[in-house]
């Protein structure tokens, strides 16, 4: 009998939920038949490259282990069954409350795959292939021919699945152009990169160094180049080892990402989706012309963020309100955007408790210090009141908010190609570090490891330095011999060095104006550029524009992650079927 297989191109967390999700659903969809599914990745099945468990144990999750899942619950709306699982806290026995370290995280991925490998049926096998895929050959009607780096022969599959994750990329123009200046200068540039993988031997001890980028790469930088190089904190001191660089950090923002908050959820949750539910993104969807983020989805989703905002604001804190929740409710449901303004200055009369998505995306935005200390008190002053209210119960409408990030982020989903900005948006209000990484900041700040530049750093290569200015302190700026980029590389496929990618493109695959795969929201099959959808290719993941937050989620959020890959499972087992069923006949 003639065996199908099945290659998926990436064995971490995202390949490994989607073997999770075949799995679940063989028992209704596979008929039985052999099935030899090809998982090709020169990292580890189940946690991949990007949370492999040899690397630093001083590098953390940015999120509580109880937060971490990789199973569905009854609030994943798909088609499949519900398969329950431990989070990350119950399978290791930690505190829920733990940030773990990356190698704890790494191993609850692999016993997922080994858990999911292991729920497979008999006739169903798994094969790791520690490779690189080069290139995915064949026609719409046939078999496709999926050729591996050192291996002459290419593997033949009835179907591929791209679950390439996070992409290494080719420099861009200004990249290019500091590297070239760099190498000319004898400087030390690191472009974009995973940190953890980054060679930081070029920032040598005491030397001075502009980061730009202030994010999680950045968190990451600073624990390898301070705890890293052996120095030490004691209580809220840092203690040198004297082999530390010293770090000046900006960005767009000029702060780093918000912290995570610290403190559980109590109560009734708001009812969301509320302003931005599945007929809106149907009505979005069905627009002969299309929609723009800005003009369009952006209102929806300002309402909704607000609606989660208000809701818990007024039924858990109404004493800071002056009128009742179902009158206030009522208002915001009709009002437009200077409606909810006047509505919003007349019921809440604290401006701490309103909600501004504007001044928290840019809360840099006109301020200007006189002097480079008092920027660093400045800054410091602002992480230490961020610190304060994401771990202060009385200000649970940001949970809230967090909650609708999370509900938003599911629609968006379905919309595709919004945009770089959303993403970069959600995870610097949702996805920020632990509350203790930002207090070992502020200890760095005060032992001027640490040193802030402020909002819109720009860096030009003159006079054989790097030199760095910014927005928030005029006339002044930083002159270096070595330039670090704290963010990942962006997920555009006309950049990514991974050579599949680069092949598909050639192929005819479509992208979206951002440089993302375009995929087909329903099952994740790869688009081209007609918009019809590959038979026999799929892709998930961060370099699609049906991209998530993240390949696992939190319990009982809904995760799309989990929703996309039950619909690409079943779709490719049904797909195996008819085959098998034409085979047979």
């Amino acid at each position: 009998m003639t065996r199908h297989s099945l290659v998926i191109v990436g064995a971490g967390p995202r390949g490994a939920g989607l073997i999770e999700r075949i799995a679940a659903n063989a028992p209704e969809l596979h008929d039985g038949s052999g099935l030899d599914i090809h998982l090709v990745d020169p990292h580890a099945p189940g946690a991949g490259r990007i949370w492999r468990e040899a690397q630093s144990p001083l590098l953390w999750m940015n999120s509580h282990a109880e937060d971490v899942t990789m199973f569905t619950d009854e609030t994943v709306d798909m088609a499949g069954p519900v398969r329950p699982g431990p989070t990350l806290h119950e399978w290791a026995g930690i505190d829920g409350t733990t940030f773990a370290d990356r190698q704890l995280q790494g191993g609850y991925l692999r016993w997922v795959h080994e858990q999911a490998v292991a729920a497979l049926p008999p006739s169903v096998r798994v094969h790791h292939h520690p490779r690189r895929a080069l290139r995915v050959s064949g026609s719409r009607e046939g078999r496709q021919q999926v050729w591996l780096e050192g291996r002459p022969a290419p593997l033949l599959a009835d179907l591929v699945v791209l679950a390439l994750g996070h992409l290494d990329a080719e420099l861009d123009d200004e990249q290019g152009s500091l590297a070239t200046y760099a190498a000319e200068h004898g400087l030390a540039h690191l472009p974009p990169d995973f940190t953890a993988d980054s060679d930081l031997s070029a920032l040598m001890p005491g030397s001075h160094v502009i980061v730009r980028g202030f994010g999680l790469a950045f968190v990451d930088l600073m624990v390898l180049l301070t705890e890293g190089r052996g120095g030490r904190y004691e209580g809220d001191t840092y203690v040198p080892s004297g082999r530390e660089p010293v770090l000046y950090v900006g960005s767009r923002r000029g702060v780093p990402y918000h912290s995570k908050i610290g403190y559980d959820w109590t109560g009734e949750r708001p009812p969301l989706p509320r302003f931005f539910g599945p007929a809106e993104v149907d009505e979005l969807l069905a627009r002969p012309a299309g929609f723009d983020f800005r003009r369009d989805v952006w209102p929806l989703v300002e309402k909704e963020l607000g609606f989660a905002h208000y809701h818990r604001l007024f039924t858990v804190h109404g004493e800071r309100t002056t009128m009742s929740w179902a009158d206030f409710e009522e208002k915001y449901a009709v009002g437009d955007r200077t409606d909810v303004e006047a509505l919003v200055e007349a019921a809440v009369p604290d401006p701490a408790d309103r909600l501004d998505l504007g001044a928290l995306d840019r809360p840099l935005e006109g301020v200007r210090y006189g002097s480079f200390e008092e920027l660093q008190e400045g800054l410091r002053g602002y992480v230490e009141q961020d610190l304060s209210r994401r771990h202060d119960p009385s200000y649970s409408q940001d949970l809230s908010v967090f909650l609708g990030l999370l509900s938003v982020y599911g629609q968006l989903v379905r919309l595709g190609g919004t945009g770089p900005w959303w993403h970069g948006f959600f995870s610097y209000l949702a996805s920020g570090p632990p509350g203790p990484r930002l207090r070992q900041l502020q200890a760095l700040s005060r032992a001027g490891v640490v040193r802030f530049l402020g909002a819109d750093v720009s860096v030009e290569a003159q006079d054989g330095v790097f030199r760095a200015t910014s927005a928030s302190l005029p006339g002044v700026f930083v002159e270096t011999r070595a330039l670090v980029e704290a963010r990942l590389p962006e997920p555009t496929v006309g950049r990514a060095r991974d050579a599949l990618l680069r092949e598909l493109r050639e192929d005819g695959a479509a992208e979206t104006p951002d440089g993302l795969l375009r995929v087909d929201p329903g099952d994740g099959r790869i688009l081209d550029l007609a918009g019809r959808p590959h038979p026999r290719r799929f892709a998930l993941g961060p370099f699609t524009d049906a991209r998530t937050s993240g390949a696992f989620t939190r319990p009982r959020t809904g995760g799309p992650a989990f929703r996309q890959n039950d619909a690409t499972a079943r779709a490719a087992l049904g797909f195996l079927a008819a085959l098998a069923g034409r085979a047979a006949a």
